[in-house]
């Protein structure tokens, strides 16, 4: 039986250890596409290769490994070791879609803490075949497979139509609103050159594009894609041998099923442990340079404003209505583009922010670089189970030593 408010009041969380000395380096993406014929097994092998040749280092010595993926099926990463030809001594898989980047970095920053671990390679990467993503909503997950797609109900639109409809109606937030998310967003993708949408989006487009399921439109959704995205983390003194540029790892959080008896979802997981993320990160939401959301629909990018307390529950209209959201602008998000502009290639969705966020830190931002970006704010939300997000993440990065 599930513990009552009474009975959970008086459980102390002790504070978690620091990550001192913990960085991430070598931030790689493939250039994403829209359909591939080949495995994704191919997609993350030209990440992992990408990452190592950035660090200047032989597979041989990476010793750990970290994998996300959705259509690596019937691998799991222990296949990876053998497709791939390493021989870790540390390993994981981590299924959890968008916050699987936030979650990946956790546990590999402690067994490098640990002595586990000397290099890890977090890496995601999914493919995308003309029939990948119907037969991926169709058994994502038991209450899918009894309890919504047999009835014509599969897939996160309709569940992010009802949740959507609901913010609007509590909090006043106008499709208006969630359009000015999607053009800045687009905007920042027309600086990366491996977005997927390389053509301007204006407001009225976006108000004027056909329906998809009410009141999320065409611009309001990711389109899935093949890539896939890769980092390293290791210990700081490991990164200056290798004379590579690192962000430091000050903060992160993770939380799973997180108020579950909500009858809608309009805040995620991350309300239970930000105090933990500012108090370990030293620092306040508003000494943010630079913010990277997942982004699958307009809505969770202002529930993540809001739960991450850059604003009040419920002033994430007024937050996105009062900041310019660009790369030059008053509060930088999204700077690649994000999901909604760079594309979503199934798991690596997760990662595109973290990479991102770890080329701001580092000054390998190439045309989406934030003048002074010095720390930036990462966040996950992911495993949509029939009617809400389970998982959600976030981490705090800072600018380390350049080369």
């Amino acid at each position: 039986m599930p513990y009552s408010a009474e009975e959970t009041a008086g459980f102390v969380t002790r504070r978690p250890a620091t990550y001192d000395g913990v960085v991430l380096a070598a931030p790689f993406s493939t250039p994403y596409q829209r359909y591939s014929i080949d495995t994704a097994h191919l997609w993350i092998a030209r990440a992992l290769k990408g990452s190592l040749d950035a660090a200047g280092l032989r597979k041989d010595r990476l010793d750990g490994f970290s994998v996300s993926s959705f259509t690596l099926f019937p691998d799991t990463a222990v296949g990876l070791t053998q497709h791939l030809g390493v021989a870790p001594r540390w390993l994981d898989h981590v299924p959890m879609g968008g916050a699987s980047a936030g979650v990946a970095l956790r546990r590999a920053a402690r067994a490098v803490q640990a002595g586990d671990v000397d290099i890890v390679a977090c890496v995601a990467g999914d493919t995308n075949h003309i029939d990948s993503f119907r037969q991926l909503l169709s058994s994502f997950s038991r209450f899918a497979m009894d309890a919504s797609y047999p009835y014509g109900y599969g897939g996160p639109n309709a569940n992010f139509a009802l949740l959507t409809d609901r913010y609007m109606h509590e909090y006043g937030a106008t499709r208006a609103d969630f359009g000015k998310i999607c053009v800045a967003q687009r905007d920042n993708a027309l600086r990366n050159p491996r977005a997927v949408m390389k053509k301007p989006l204006r407001l009225d487009q976006y108000l004027d594009a056909r329906p998809i399921a009410d009141p999320i439109a065409l611009f309001d959704c990711v389109m899935p894609c093949a890539g896939a995205e890769c980092f390293l983390v290791m210990q700081e003194d490991e990164a200056t041998r290798l004379g590579i540029p690192f962000a430091r790892l000050t903060a992160a959080i993770e939380r799973h099923n997180a108020h579950g008896d909500d009858p809608i979802q309009l805040r995620g997981g991350w309300t239970r442990d930000r105090d933990t993320l500012w108090d370990m990160a030293g620092c306040a939401p508003q000494d943010i340079d630079v913010m990277q959301t997942y982004d699958d629909y307009p809505v969770i990018v202002m529930m993540q404003f809001e739960d991450l307390g850059l604003c009040a529950k419920g002033e994430g209209v007024d937050f996105v209505r009062q900041h310019d959201l660009t790369i030059t602008g008053s509060f930088p998000h999204n700077t690649s583009g994000g999901q909604l502009a760079a594309g979503q290639a199934g798991a690596a969705g997760g990662f595109i922010g973290m990479v991102e966020a770890i080329r701001q830190g580092t000054g390998q931002a190439d045309g989406t670089q934030v003048k002074d970006a010095r720390r930036a704010l990462v966040s996950g939300f992911g495993m949509i189970n029939y009617d809400r997000g389970l998982c959600s993440s976030a981490a705090v990065l800072e600018t380390g030593v350049l080369a």
